[in-house]
């Protein structure tokens, strides 16, 4: 059985601005599970980059251990790669990121890889603010291991196994919200019109963006019991306001009324578009962020879209004065400077 893609492809293929086509974005055939939501994401992931006519040999991906840190052998397939420890992606990333800030850096992780071992790496890269793509293909279940129950699994909910979740769950996005990341937002894997705009403006943002896609495990965690499965989140989804995201525009206002679209400019020109909803409020305000989730979660809903966006976050680069040039083209004249230039530091210091 051959496990590669073939070669061709129409001659007329559609081509973004380098001149590229989608395939120069793909990867590897998947080997997941028939249906799998992650495969979803990762061609959510391939449509967008290509979209945003980004060279695919600026793009880093990093993942941990789980179903999800699999797929990145399935997109990108001639960018940058490294396959790290369970939970450990977030160093990894964070290494990365400080030898060389010119890459773009995609960190694609499972609930069980960044809410159970990975969380306090999850903690710290998120407060950090490192600037970088934070995926977490949430399905509520180890799929691996045979599905036992994750830490995201919702209290209550019952996966194939039957057994109600005994135990709190974790949401990932009012924990990013409320340690710092700049953008937050969770989508479905059965909504791409939603998730391509989602990962668009995740990448574009400066800072961390962090996004959660609920994913719903066909194997272990698909049961109409489940808050995780299709048919529970096609029927409890509730998404904050339509949305698209528009690149490298001029700089609009952002003043309006309920009711009416709201331009959000990014740090790169870029714009988000959010259509406000009568009923829902800026979400650039951490606490209404945080309220909207609540309640959301009382009327047993998922709330879907940007959750939380700060357009002006600054990333781990710009909190800590780190020199503009990569440390990976730093030469010895730079890093060594002599006795005296260090004396005269240690003297700034006292």
């Amino acid at each position: 059985m051959s496990y590669k893609k073939p070669g061709f492809r129409h001659p007329e293929a559609q081509k973004n601005r380098l001149g590229y086509t989608r395939k120069a974005y793909e990867g590897g055939i998947s080997t997941l599970c028939a249906g799998c939501g992650h495969d979803s994401i990762g061609s959510a992931i391939i449509q967008s980059f290509f979209e945003m006519s980004i060279e695919p040999h600026r793009v880093v991906k990093l993942s941990g251990i789980g179903c999800s840190s699999k797929t990145p052998a399935y997109f990108l397939g001639k960018s940058h790669g490294f396959n790290s420890v369970h939970g450990r992606m977030p160093s990894v990333a964070t290494g990365a990121n400080m030898a060389n800030s010119e890459l773009i850096y995609l960190g694609v992780s499972g609930d069980g890889d960044t809410a159970s071992i990975g969380m306090g790496q999850f903690a710290h890269v998120v407060r950090r603010n490192l600037n970088m793509i934070y995926i977490v293909m949430n399905n509520g279940c180890y799929g691996l291991t045979k599905g036992q129950d994750s830490a995201t699994a919702d209290k209550g909910s019952k996966s194939k196994k039957g057994a109600p979740v005994s135990l709190e769950s974790i949401d990932l996005c009012e924990l990013a919200v409320q340690l710092g990341a700049g953008f937050v937002a969770r989508g479905f894997s059965g909504d791409k019109k939603q998730l391509i705009p989602i990962i668009k403006a995740a990448i574009a943002h400066k800072g961390l963006a962090f996004v959660d896609v609920v994913s719903p495990c066909v194997t272990f965690n698909n049961a109409p019991t489940s808050t995780k499965s299709y048919s529970y989140v096609r029927d409890h989804m509730e998404a904050t306001g339509t949305f698209d995201f528009i690149p490298l525009m001029q700089e609009i206002t952002t003043d309006y009324d309920h009711g009416t679209t709201v331009p959000v400019t990014l740090h790169d020109g870029s714009i988000v578009k959010l259509k406000k909803r009568e009923d829902k409020e800026v979400i650039s305000s951490r606490k209404l962020a945080i309220s909207a989730m609540e309640q959301a979660k009382e009327e047993d809903s998922i709330l879907t879209g940007i959750l939380y966006l700060d357009p002006e976050s600054e990333d781990t680069h710009e909190i800590l004065g780190t020199t503009q040039t990569p440390l990976n083209t730093l030469g010895e004249r730079e890093l060594c400077p002599g006795n005296k230039v260090l004396q005269e530091f240690n003297r700034s210091l006292r």
